[in-house]
């Protein structure tokens, strides 16, 4: 009696360590994916709020029937060479990265950035480093605030692990832009690449 109840509480011990190895083992992999298809998801979805809003076009004067240009030339010119000097610009582009990849296993644990703090091109912070967004000012294009948020959300394999899809989100701050994506990821030759993407809401 007391080897049958030995062996039945082993069988149990075991086969919740085995259950917990595979978890952990889709948590790393998930990780992994992520991680290497992160900087190319950031490259292709981001926006800069910074580029976002030439000067309104000018408006019809009622009384006369044609458009009041009055001082519009001169703010596009200023426009212009606002865009030029962004584009020239070596500083790195701050980017606000929501803590959690939202809805996986790996909710509970932050989004790692260190394997990115030496990228070249984009600088990433966590958003909860900073006021909410619906706070920030959009029209501030000399502010050290983000010039855009991205979120990314779990990712859905296939039974083999070699095609993936997931959804992400990028925003400008402020409430007043953003847009939502769907990402096909697929692993070719052994590298994690975008092989799709589907803009699926704008605001």
């Amino acid at each position: 009696m007391k080897l049958s109840k030995f062996i039945f509480i082993t069988l149990i011990l075991l086969s919740s360590f085995g259950c917990k190895k595979k978890e952990v083992s889709e948590s790393d992999f998930e990780k992994e994916v992520i991680n290497s298809v992160f900087l190319e998801i950031v490259d292709s979805i981001y926006m800069d709020r910074r580029t976002m809003y030439p000067p309104p076009m000018p408006r019809l004067d009622f009384k006369t029937n044609k458009e009041d240009t009055i001082g519009y030339h001169d703010k596009l010119k200023r426009y212009q060479v606002e865009q030029d000097s962004i584009k020239n610009d070596k500083n790195r582009i701050l980017i606000g990265v929501y803590d959690y990849v939202i809805n996986n296993k790996i909710r509970n644990e932050k989004f790692d950035l260190t394997p990115f703090k030496n990228n070249k091109k984009f600088e990433f912070q966590y958003a909860s480093k900073f006021p909410e967004e619906r706070f920030w000012d959009i029209n501030d294009k000399k502010s050290k605030m983000p010039v855009g948020t991205i979120k990314v959300y779990k990712i859905d394999f296939n039974e083999t692990r070699t095609y993936g899809v997931l959804s992400a989100r990028a925003s400008c701050g402020g409430g007043k832009c953003g847009r939502g994506f769907e990402i096909t990821i697929e692993n070719k030759s052994g590298k994690w690449h975008i092989t799709n993407i589907v803009e699926t809401w704008v605001s």
